[in-house]
């Protein structure tokens, strides 16, 4: 399962510690030793918060809509949370009403919380933008203003750009505008005005979650011509003092046009302090700026922090041009990390010239003395530059007896290969055969990945695959939803070849695994769990009232030891770590998925979300972010929070291990 990445590629940035907006919920605290003798573990002791939260599962508003009109503001709060997940567009009058007209401020929060991620661009947007100038409770409006970034549309945006004068200096409006700007911008709503009102909320004095919303909005909007503003930027970047809004302010001067941001970026990624500043200014770098920071670069590669030192060698890969091979061969044999390592290989395999074959042979060589299934995988990955070595992952690919892990990287890497402008005519037909016999294999990784590759357009494979009969023969073999993403990828193609709409993606409903309340009802509000690593362990607080489900799950697995001797099989640096998976390769799930639960939370660093294919398959894989990752929230289920250990985190690599997970008394 999967999460959105940092590149081009979607499978699939502390969240309570320092929260993005003041809204955010707090990890529960524990309680002093002389506090009162103890109560029930948490809030679902109560039977209607049960009932809510069954309704919530279930996905049912009929259930829900009389909640709202309870005469208790906790019902009413906690139904109208639970629309934040449900997402039902019928229940917007009734959060509207909530929103304008509800006595409690809490509720109003919630309703405009929920509005946003319903993303209601008729009534719901009307709603929140009515309330702007008529909310008398900051944090309320605070809300309304980031949910109406979630919801507005082009004709209604100037309303979020141009706020009254009065609100312009309050700062709990600053940071709701600078929210709902920025989720705007993730909907491909911007405008010039809001660019200039966002690079003004990103100087100081102006509170860190407004700077925090302010540097993503410019570092993650694309086609933002940014370069009026680099002085503003230049200055956030090396004075700010958060390290978080450095890091996404020096990924938005990557999109400076002006002569001196490729210093700034080389001494950014040399000086800053904190390895996520240095490491996002290796990745602001272009190809452009190849010639004056690849000095830079290259002192990177001996970075202490490994996860930098592989950026610096992925910017090679991407970005250099015209250098020897060699000259990355003999860095790569130098280097220790076995994943900067691949990743050199790859850039000297990439590299035309004399020395393309012996650096090919070298590869291959490694590859059959290294005993690291993610190694090969990674090595694999590195032959895929040249078509010349498409034999040799054929083989690698499909030789029997393998880790499953290995055939997952050589048919990424299979396709990577076919991908190059130089494959060669002649290998085309064994490359569609190989794909039929990776739909053939039973393996999901091996169908899901050659599936998306038969219907990419760009690789024309209708006419070397003709019909559909293989493809129908091996979804029938799925099961679901254990094998959802392999066979949802199968039905899509089935569906391009025969050129029908995509058949809608089938969900499992909350019957077929519904929340164990005797379960939710044995786990205290700051149940904590001490993930042991192989390199160390990471004590997380787990958050039972804000996500039941997943938490009640997540426990009913490590009981079972279902993580003992797991992979960290995905890591991608200033991003996440993720784990759980049974096959070690991102392909396994259990036999049932969950329901997202959407709560009012997050993603900052060290917030622990459920990996998914999709609203509401979430499974067993979970993922820790290095650091604020803001467009996860609202559609990634967070269930826990690291309270300690996030140098761990930091250091951990693809094939740790996870050795056990030890729930605390």
């Amino acid at each position: 399962m999967h999460l959105p990445t940092c590149s081009s590629r979607a499978t699939f940035a502390a969240a309570l510690l320092l929260c993005l907006t003041a809204c955010a919920p707090r990890v529960p605290v524990s309680s002093s030793a002389n506090s009162a003798p103890p109560g029930p573990p948490n809030k679902y002791a109560d039977a209607t918060l049960r009932q809510i939260a069954t309704a919530q599962d279930e996905r049912s508003t009929s259930t829900l809509l009389p909640f709202l009109e309870r005469p208790e503001a906790l019902y009413r709060r906690e139904a109208a949370l639970a629309f934040a997940s449900v997402q039902d567009r019928t229940a917007v009058p009734a959060l509207a009403r909530l929103l304008s007209a509800d006595p409690d401020a809490s509720v109003r929060r919630a309703a405009a919380f929920a509005l946003g991620q319903t993303a209601d661009t008729t009534a719901g947007q009307e709603a929140l933008a009515a309330r702007i100038t008529t909310e008398s409770d900051r944090a309320v409006r605070r809300y309304v203003l980031e949910a109406l970034g979630r919801s507005t549309s082009r004709a209604s945006f100037e309303t979020l750009v141009r706020l009254p004068a009065p609100l312009l200096q309050d700062t709990s409006a600053q940071v709701g505008q600078a929210w709902g700007l920025y989720r705007a911008g993730l909907r491909g709503i911007t405008s010039d005005a809001a660019v200039t009102r966002v690079v003004q909320l990103l100087a100081m004095p102006t509170p860190y979650r407004a700077r925090l919303a302010a540097a993503n909005t410019l570092a993650r909007i694309r086609n933002l011509n940014l370069t009026p503003f680099a002085a503003q930027i230049t200055k956030a970047c090396q004075t700010d003092p958060d390290y978080a809004v450095r890091a996404a302010a020096t990924l938005a001067l990557g999109k400076v046009n002006a002569p001196e941001v490729p210093a700034t970026l080389a001494a950014l990624a040399r000086r800053d302090k904190d390895y996520r500043v240095r490491l996002s200014a290796l990745r602001a770098m272009t190809k452009a700026m190849y010639v004056p920071v690849k000095e830079a670069a290259w002192d990177a590669l001996a970075d202490s922090e490994e996860h930098v030192a592989l950026t610096a060698a992925e910017f090679f890969l991407v970005h250099a041009t015209g250098e020897p091979g060699t000259l990355f061969l003999d860095k790569a044999n130098k280097t220790a990390p076995w994943r900067v390592r691949a990743t050199l290989l790859a850039a000297a395999l990439r590299q035309e010239g004399p020395s393309r074959a012996d650096i090919r042979t070298a590869i291959e060589k490694r590859f059959a003395e290294t005993s690291s299934v993610y190694e090969k995988g990674y090595l694999l990955k590195a032959l895929s530059e040249d078509p010349a070595a498409y034999p040799f992952v054929e083989q690698a690919t499909f030789a029997s007896g393998q880790p499953v892990v290995l055939g997952t990287y050589g048919i990424e890497a299979l396709v990577a290969m076919r991908n190059q402008a130089s494959f060669p005519a002649d290998k085309r037909a064994a490359f569609a055969q190989a794909l039929k016999k990776a739909i053939s294999s039973g393996d999901v990784a091996l169908m899901g990945t050659a599936a998306e590759a038969i219907r990419d357009p760009k690789l024309a494979l209708g006419t070397e695959l003709p019909g559909t009969a293989f493809l129908r023969e091996a979804q029938r073999r799925l099961v679901l939803p254990r094998d959802l993403e392999a066979w949802q990828s199968v039905q899509l193609t089935i569906d391009y070849l025969e050129k029908k709409a995509p058949t809608a993606q089938p969900i499992a409903k909350a019957a077929t695994h519904p929340i164990d309340w005797n379960v939710v009802q044995t786990i205290p509000v700051n149940q904590k769990a001490v993930v042991h690593t192989s390199k160390g362990p990471v004590t997380l607080v787990l958050l039972v009232e804000q996500a039941p489900g997943s938490v009640a799950s997540f426990v009913q697995l490590v009981k079972a030891g279902f993580y003992n001797e797991k992979n960290f099989h995905r890591v991608v640096p200033n991003f996440v770590v993720q784990g759980g998976c049974p096959r070690g390769d991102g392909w396994g799930s259990s036999d049932y998925n969950l329901r997202s639960e959407f709560a009012d939370l997050r993603y900052s660093e060290g917030a622990v979300g459920l990996a998914s294919a999709g609203k509401d398959t979430e499974s067993c894989q979970w993922f820790i972010t290095h650091s604020p990752t803001p467009h996860l929230d609202g559609r990634y289920t967070i269930f826990a929070q690291v309270e300690k250990g996030m140098d761990i985190v930091s250091k951990l690599q693809i094939g740790d291990r996870i050795d056990r997970i030890e729930l605390l008394p």
